[in-house]
């Protein structure tokens, strides 16, 4: 993780410009001519077609690549409720990651109210404005109640990224871990340490994908949740265990998989140590896990572990999710993000994991040789190729499930059309390598024994482009 002081941090959001973003113009305005159709009176005609047709202003209008990232400033990151002007920093830098990952624009708005009604009112309001609505950093449990009545009284996609974000990241890697460590979903035995806004999400996707309810044991703060309890919200009573364990340290002995979502420092070696042969621990507490990274590898040698950081493998991170997600709802104009959305979302990250890394990203990290694996099960943030590949499977999801209103039909154009978008488009190498894969000719590598060869016959395989004939020394 970059190093950096209080003065560093302060500087940067300071600058010559204070914050994180802009408005941009998109249209000429330098003559009389460009400011009579921008405004008054050229402006009357798209206001008049929109009445005619309102969906039109998807046509005429930003709304359709706009979405709000919105907040009452009660769950700031690792910092609390620190209040919705206080948290207006984090808001701006998620408009940043929208606009640097996916090409998406935001207006960050914070909200003064921690009343779910009014709050709900106020989002409902401003809605028309937006074509989709990213919540952040609002509390649990309100947080639940405020998403669920949004997603069922707008027609525009609705997600609280701090739960859905971290849980579709977090189901890709387990996607992977389960198959490296040789376990089966619907085997493991699970226990998640944290019962907020994204353990519950985390929770519920997983046994979308197969884990059983029976097999999970969740702890919060008072420990286990388990029928006897008398203290437990509604939410929590959706994951009640009648086994006979009251701490973290019962649950675990023989669980295969620790996920917490809680604060750093709660998971001990020994924890670790009665776990079940080949386990995974997700320790997602943030800035710091449930146990140091170098602690836990020490403890096991055949773990395999993530966390919320970025100086660790396997970063659980949710720029890997929400910027392409919204990309793909608001490209096929999605009313909503649904669970199929969700878990096209996952399955498509874990594949990518899996795909040969570009050298781009191996430079970007300082890796060699990234390549699936125990330390490598989730693909990295600055992997160009995220929006190409989780857009589209969000975008077909949405149009299978039947919630998506302008249907792709075209998918290589709609490819070409995200490349454009993040300024990578190569007319011509695209061109030629569609050419290529039409008609797919033998092409011979010389220094066969080379590794930067074989990278790239590997990648010339897997693209269909042509089929390699390598060329190596022969030792006589």
């Amino acid at each position: 993780m970059a190093k950096f002081t209080k003065e560093d941090a302060l500087r940067y959001h300071e600058g010559v410009r204070p914050g994180k973003i802009e408005v941009v113009p998109t249209k000429p305005h330098s003559t009389q001519l460009d400011l009579s159709l921008a405004y008054s009176p050229g402006v009357a005609e798209p206001c008049l077609a929109i009445e005619a047709n309102p969906n039109d202003v998807y046509k005429y209008t930003a709304k359709g690549n706009l979405v709000a990232v919105i907040s009452n400033g009660t769950a700031v990151l690792g910092l609390g409720d620190i209040g919705a002007e206080a948290g207006k920093p984090v808001m701006e830098g998620k408009g940043l990651l929208f606009k640097i990952f996916a090409d998406i624009d935001v207006f960050d708005i914070e909200v003064d109210s921690k009343d779910i009604d009014e709050f709900v009112k106020i989002v409902k309001g401003i809605a028309p404005t937006f074509g989709g609505i990213n919540l952040e950093d609002i509390k649990a449990p309100e947080c639940f109640a405020i998403e669920e009545r949004l997603k069922k009284e707008l027609e525009i996609p609705v997600m609280h990224d701090d739960q859905h974000g971290t849980a579709i990241i977090s189901a890709a890697g387990l996607l992977n871990a389960a198959e490296i460590q040789n376990k089966k979903l619907e085997d493991i035995k699970l226990v998640v340490n944290g019962a907020g806004a994204s353990a519950v999400a985390c929770t519920r996707l997983y046994i979308s994908l197969g884990v059983q309810k029976k097999n999970i044991v969740m702890v919060d703060s008072r420990g286990v949740i388990h029928k006897s309890r008398t203290d437990l919200s509604a939410v929590k009573k959706e994951f009640l265990t009648a086994k006979d364990v009251n701490t973290l340290e019962e649950a675990l002995v023989g669980a295969d998989m620790f996920l917490g979502l809680s604060v750093a420092d709660v998971l001990t070696p020994d924890m670790i140590k009665s776990m079940a042969n080949r386990p995974i621990v997700f320790a997602l507490a943030n800035p710091n896990p449930e146990i140091a990274y170098e602690l836990a590898m020490k403890v096991r040698d055949d773990l395999v572990m993530a966390t919320g950081r970025s100086d660790h493998p396997n970063q659980v991170n949710n720029v890997l999710g929400f910027p392409f997600i919204f990309r793909g709802a608001l490209d096929v104009k999605a009313t909503g993000i649904n669970e199929e959305m969700k878990i096209a979302a996952v399955k498509a990250l874990a594949d990518l994991a899996k795909e040969d890394v570009p050298d781009m990203v191996n430079t970007a990290y300082k890796e060699l040789n990234l390549n699936y694996g125990t330390d490598y099960i989730i693909p990295k943030p600055l992997d160009p190729r995220l929006l190409t590949v989780v857009a589209p499977a969000v975008a077909k999801a949405a149009m299978e499930s039947g919630i998506a209103h302008a249907p792709i039909t075209d998918w290589e154009a709609y490819e070409m059309e995200l490349e454009q978008r993040m300024g990578r488009d190569n007319k011509l190498l695209r061109h030629l390598t569609s050419k290529a894969k039409r008609n797919p000719k033998r092409i011979v590598f010389a220094e066969g024994e080379n590794f930067k060869v074989l990278k790239a016959a590997q990648t010339v395989l897997n693209e269909g482009i042509a089929q390699p004939i390598l060329l190596g020394i022969q030792n006589i």
